[in-house]
């Protein structure tokens, strides 16, 4: 039995009709149905890159949400949106988190920094300084996390080995591979913070 032929015409008004029907489809299923009721939201302080702010927020917001859809903070990255890559990693109270597996309502009475807060008064951090001069970031998209990881180790080990370094940023995944340049942008802002302490009286 041969194949039936099918015109141009009639393949194209064929897929406008099937086009048609998907387009409408969720509207006929939503006739009838309930609106689902508003969530609650929440009212709190915060302190945000060293500034207090006062935010509403949705219950259902996580804080990665918060901070890129409706602070503007776009820095933090969302790469997994599950916990696992680290993209999305910022400083609660001091210390790195994944902002992803943390609800925004949960921050009332915390600090929080992003990348963003890294700058001050308009100069790189060196840190910052440290991973441009050693080309490490490649396509960028864990950068953000990459640093907010590597900024904490530098706090909690000024003098920071290797193995240290290595250690502390674990949690951060660089789908381009290029874990050795961040280790190495790290271990030279260590050697760079202790020599200028070293100069300072």
């Amino acid at each position: 039995m041969g194949k039936r032929k099918i015109s141009r015409r009639q393949f194209l008004e064929g897929t406008g009709t099937v086009l048609t029907v998907a387009a409408a489809a969720p509207a006929l299923r939503a006739q009838g149905a309930a609106a689902p009721p508003p969530s609650a939201r929440t009212t709190m302080t915060l302190t945000l890159n060293g500034a207090s702010k006062t935010i509403e927020v949705d219950d259902r917001w996580t804080l990665a949400e918060a901070l890129r859809d409706h602070l503007g903070l776009t820095g933090t990255k969302i790469g997994c949106d599950r916990g696992e890559c680290g993209a999305c990693t910022v400083h609660i109270d001091g210390k790195p988190m994944y902002s992803c597996s943390q609800l925004a309502v949960w921050m009332d009475g915390h600090a929080i920094t992003t990348v963003e807060g890294l700058i001050q008064n308009g100069k790189l951090d060196p840190l910052q300084q440290s991973f441009m001069d050693h080309d490490a970031p490649q396509c960028g998209f864990c950068t953000s996390g990459q640093l907010m990881s590597a900024k904490a180790v530098l706090a909690a080990h000024p003098h920071a080995t290797g193995e240290q370094i290595r250690a502390g940023m674990t949690g951060n995944i660089c789908r381009c591979s290029n874990y050795n340049r961040y280790v190495e942008s790290v271990l030279a802002a260590s050697v760079a913070g202790s020599a200028t302490a070293r100069r300072e009286p």
